[in-house]
């Protein structure tokens, strides 16, 4: 992340003289590191409880919402708890994973595109009991981050993605060509071993199939994404501005997916 300038674009009228200058400049100081610390904060705990509540609505959703016959789910769950996470979002997060809102509502799929400082396009998928009430939201939102609700999908292509973990430790050369062979068109190694195999959107179940039948690699999720053409990545030079504006996107509760096209260097 790119350091902060020191009281850039702030005129010390009325401070004069090294002294009193040298105050006025380390109370900006101090009280902008506090505010960013802050907002580090603030965005670091949105980001957990966003892949927390995607945890427990992917361990609802595959293993049935009962903790006490879903092992997974039942881990999840404590590791929430730990962290502070509400009861409520809890709840929440396990009835969308059976496709319901916590008042046992059937839910709806809302997509809605954008543009976003600085020139950003975004993609973000919603699951809602009420289509309305979320569009209008996050139109506030993205409003607010000074953005507009625009057509963006030419922007972006469907591909499948396909996340493994690699229990016993399958070298990358071997998974790539079992992923090649499979059908895959990209395989990429994070450094945590886990495996992300990407295909094109109609072939994602029957390369998730042979995946788990041919190999030692087990599937976490299968699912199809928004990935941004190459040739229209954005390159942003402050993402901590970015990172502000999509955390704020991702606090609105039906919120389950962000796609950008935006890159940092």
């Amino acid at each position: 992340m790119p350091k902060r300038p020191a009281c850039t674009g702030i005129r010390l009228q009325g401070c004069r003289g090294l002294t009193k200058t040298a105050a006025c400049c380390s109370g900006h100081n101090r009280w902008s590191k506090i505010k960013h610390d802050k907002a580090k904060v603030d965005a670091s705990v949105t980001r957990q409880r966003a892949a927390l509540a995607g945890e427990l609505s992917l361990a609802s959703k595959e293993h049935g919402p009962d903790p006490k016959t879903n092992s997974r789910l039942a881990t999840v769950i404590a590791a929430a708890k730990k962290v502070g996470f509400p009861k409520i979002s809890i709840e929440s997060a396990i009835a969308r994973g059976q496709g319901l809102s916590p008042s046992g509502a059937a839910l709806e799929f809302l997509t809605i595109e954008a543009m976003i400082p600085p020139s950003v396009a975004i993609i973000v998928e919603c699951e809602t009991d009420s289509k309305l009430r979320t569009l209008n939201d996050l139109r506030l939102i993205i409003k607010e981050a000074g953005g507009s609700v625009t057509p963006t999908q030419h922007l972006f292509d469907r591909k499948g993605k396909i996340v493994c973990e690699n229990p016993e430790g399958v070298g990358e050369e071997e998974i790539f060509d079992r992923g090649v062979e499979a059908g895959a068109t990209d395989v990429e190694t994070l450094p945590d071993g886990s495996v992300i195999v990407s295909t094109e959107s109609s072939e994602t179940t029957s390369v998730a199939q042979i995946l788990s039948e041919s190999s030692a690699l087990k599937i976490v999720s299968s699912n199809i994404t928004w990935d941004p053409k190459e040739e229209m990545m954005v390159e942003v030079p402050n993402p901590e501005v970015l990172s502000s504006s999509l955390d704020k996107i991702h606090e609105e509760p039906s919120v389950q997916n962000i796609y950008v096209n935006a890159v940092s260097h």
